[in-house]
């Protein structure tokens, strides 16, 4: 394969040094990430992938795209927070992009990627910047306008009653959960990870960016 990129936040290419200098036979997961985007590119760079996502939809994007370019990797429908079907010291990178809103609780999630990784396995993650939920998303979406409305750390479940959230996001939608600094790298620290990069980066179509970035990256070692 010739030059090739991936994204794990925004719109700017992961650092390459993040990644092994060769993917050839290495055991990636690509965790809450289907859609057809990561997985079939690290598939192309020579990964042993495995795309685990609780959206049958979004992993038959992946399944789609593997067949289409003749790529090979396997699909694994569940929770982020429980990844059982692994055994322990399977993975040799956790490839983890913008999704973690969407669990109430990030322990289970750093302890079982700290678990399923081996002795210097690495932990790609992006993440939402906490305070991109303070603002009143209706009037930033419709109008451009940052009002501030929201206490952090942010809930669907706190924030609006189930009628609420029924009508203002509908009653299929997922719910969302800010969290904190403390629980997303703190978290993965608690969890024995060494971190060892950080990078953000602007969304390029929200208001808020022109003050703030919106997405936060980290690469964590599993130490050994």
């Amino acid at each position: 394969m010739g030059d090739w990129s991936i994204v794990l936040i925004g719109r700017e290419p992961v650092d390459r040094s993040w990644l092994p200098t060769d993917l050839t036979g290495k055991d990636v997961l690509c965790l809450a990430s289907g859609g057809g985007q990561q997985g079939p590119i690290l598939a192309a760079a020579g990964a042993r992938v495995t795309v685990f996502d609780n959206s049958p939809r979004q992993l038959g994007q992946d399944q789609m795209v593997a067949a289409r370019d003749g790529l090979e990797l396997r699909t694994v429908l569940g929770d982020m927070r429980d990844l059982s079907a692994f055994g322990d010291a399977t993975f040799d990178v956790v490839f983890h992009p913008v999704s973690n809103q969407f669990v109430p609780d990030l322990a289970p999630v750093w302890r079982e990627c700290f678990r399923i990784l081996r002795p210097g396995g690495t932990l790609l993650v992006g993440f939402l910047n906490p305070d991109v939920y303070l603002f009143d998303h209706e009037a930033l979406d419709e109008r451009g306008e940052l009002i501030v409305v929201h206490k952090l750390p942010y809930s669907d479940v706190t924030q609006y009653s189930a009628e609420e959230r029924a009508t203002k996001f509908g009653a299929d939608a997922p719910l969302e959960y800010s969290h904190t600094l403390t629980d997303q790298i703190g978290g993965q620290l608690a969890a024995g990870f060494v971190l060892t990069g950080f990078a953000e980066a602007p969304h390029q179509s929200n208001a808020s960016a022109q003050y703030m970035s919106n997405y936060f990256a980290t690469l964590a070692v599993k130490p050994g």
